[in-house]
């Protein structure tokens, strides 16, 4: 009997020990710590992250019931000279107006991620050549382990399209290859592009020693005559992606004015779908059944259509470049291209990346204003960083 006991116990035993075990292996798989101020093992930068379970110490683990939000940022001097050599402790973050906890950090020697928007439409098919030389020469002046990937515009047989010429890669001679391969089209579908640069490019979360260092960069006038797309949900899109927005603004206005006063299809066409965008928003009283085609109007309307659009496109990427921590570079001519994607390359180069928690766990996709300021730095610093993000939905 004692022997049965005995034997039933250590079963008992055994068997409360496996089950322990197995429970401890199972906390354990749903833990998952973040890095923060760059000790810990790095979270996931993208904005739209699903919540994570967050160990914040040893024993202490608690819900995070928001997602990371990124915000790359450039530190200079008054004379705007990069400040490098910067922490943690040198930034203060706040959204609306609430102080964050950075829970992330990356400095400027992480590498980067950046989609490379090259527009080959309207007066630029005459020069590829030269963007083709600026393009490798920007792939030239990144640091060995950035990613870059190449987008363009063709021509299909339903009309121009965006190609993916390249995806996220650090291989420099399949880069220069994609570069090679660009074409050239009749027309802009500029907010296509940016679109798809959101959904494809960066669709997938960013790698973890990436950091929500992303960028785009776009040599492009700005100006969308065939796209499908609309330019507010483009910007939602890209905005959403935390991803800093740069634009190298072509000046392509002179060349479409005079091939304007041309017969209309010697010189640049107007989608109807871009035609009755310009009406809508310049035009609101004017019938939309009264917009047919771009070639019926006259060459002075014609030339008015198209001041307003490269007024506008100036605007929307201003704004855009500003939104996003981004900066806007002016080429006067695309021989002034290769020094813009220098300076590009340079500012890259300098960028920080903060991430933290919102406070305001509340899922109601408003708009959320960030602020970010630097302490502890001799020379007066000025800082440009993303200026907010839409809260998720739900």
């Amino acid at each position: 009997m004692y022997t049965f006991l005995k034997s039933t116990l250590l079963i008992l035993a055994l068997l409360a020990g496996h089950f322990l075990t197995v429970t401890a292996q199972g906390v354990n798989q749903q833990q998952r710590p973040r890095r923060v101020n760059g000790n810990a093992s790095k979270a996931p930068s993208q904005s739209a992250l699903p919540a994570k379970t967050e160990e914040v110490a040893d024993g202490d683990v608690v819900r995070v019931d928001t997602q990371l939000v990124s915000v790359p940022a450039v530190v200079t001097t008054v004379a705007g000279r990069p400040v490098a050599g910067l922490k943690t402790e040198n930034f203060k973050l706040f959204e609306n107006g609430q102080l964050q906890r950075i829970a992330d950090f990356a400095t400027t020697e992480a590498p980067f991620e950046i989609a490379l928007l090259l527009d080959t439409s309207g007066s630029t098919r005459n020069d590829i050549q030269l963007i083709r030389d600026a393009a490798r020469s920007f792939i030239d002046a990144l640091r060995p382990g950035d990613r870059v990937a190449i987008v363009g515009f063709g021509n299909r047989r339903q009309g121009p399209s965006v190609d993916v010429h390249s995806r996220l890669t650090d291989d420099r001679e399949l880069l220069r290859i994609a570069i090679d391969n660009l074409g050239s089209t009749s027309g802009t579908p500029f907010y296509d592009g940016l679109e798809r640069i959101a959904d494809e490019v960066f669709a997938a979360p960013a790698r973890e020693e990436v950091m929500g260092r992303r960028a785009l960069v776009a040599l492009t006038d700005g100006v969308d005559s065939t796209g499908r797309a609309e330019f507010e949900t483009a910007r939602a899109k890209l905005l959403r992606t935390g991803v800093a927005t740069y634009f190298i603004q072509v000046n392509t206005e002179e060349f479409v004015e005079n091939a304007l006063l041309r017969p209309c299809g010697d010189g640049v066409v107007l989608s109807t779908k871009q035609l009755r965008r310009h009406r809508r928003m310049f035009q609101p009283r004017m019938r939309m059944e009264d917009i047919t085609d771009f070639c019926e109007m006259g060459s002075f309307e014609r030339m008015q259509v198209s001041r307003d659009l490269y007024n506008l496109a100036r605007r929307e990427m201003n704004e855009l470049a500003k939104a996003s921590g981004g900066r806007n570079f002016i080429a006067a001519t695309l021989g002034d291209a290769r020094e813009a994607f220098r300076k590009v390359a340079a500012e890259i180069g300098t960028q920080y990346s903060l991430g933290y928690y919102p406070t305001n766990k509340a899922r109601d996709g408003k708009f959320r204003t960030i602020k970010v300021e630097v302490q502890g730095v001799q020379d007066k610093a000025q800082v440009r960083a993303r200026e907010g993000y839409y809260a998720p939905k739900g």
